[in-house]
């Protein structure tokens, strides 16, 4: 995962009013599988900023994997 990068939530967070499923975006990696994500609604305004772990968090894929170019 990199920075800006579009993942989802693997668990509820409920005490960060944070569940499964919802999508967020990388906007900052403080180290290797640490980073901060921006959650935002429908309209643009960020509902919740959070530091999380790689292990929290999937990556969203936005074409076929066959097409995703080795790095």
């Amino acid at each position: 995962m990199k920075l800006l990068d579009t993942v989802a939530l693997l668990e509820d967070m409920p005490m960060l009013n944070l569940y499964r499923g919802q999508v967020g975006t990388i906007v900052e990696e403080y180290e290797p599988d640490v980073f901060e994500v921006e959650f935002v609604d429908v309209k643009g305004q960020t509902y919740a900023l959070e530091t999380l772990g790689a292990s929290q968090l999937m990556l969203l894929q936005y074409q076929c994997l066959s097409e995703r170019k080795t790095a």
